[in-house]
């Protein structure tokens, strides 16, 4: 055997490995990103019709629309829920954090 062939071997491996390290650096800064957008006090909000719940065009929130401003919670089969129409009563956890909102009562 030629010992030229395992000296090949070597350097496919440092190769491969040192576009991973790139790689894995690359997710390291994009997580650091997405952290950093995450954490912003500043809960989720979409526009919905206060009486049905439904998810409506963000222009209908606007002024002379129907629509109003939902914070928090999530949106199913077009239906708002699980945040409020109350801004302050909806806070932001950031990455893995949680909405929470008040049951008004």
């Amino acid at each position: 055997m030629d010992s030229s062939g395992s000296s090949t071997d070597n350097k496919r491996t440092t190769r491969r490995m040192r576009s991973g390290a790139v790689a894995l650096g690359g997710m390291g800064l994009l997580a650091a990103a997405l952290v950093a957008c995450g954490s912003s006090s500043e809960p989720d909000k979409r526009c919905a019709d206060r009486a049905t719940l439904d998810k409506l065009n963000t222009k209908e929130c606007k002024s002379g629309g129907r629509g109003s401003y939902y914070y928090g919670g999530t949106v199913a089969k077009n239906k708002v829920s699980g945040g409020s129409f109350d801004k302050s009563a909806v806070t932001r956890g950031g990455i893995g954090g949680s909405h929470k909102s008040s049951s008004g009562g």
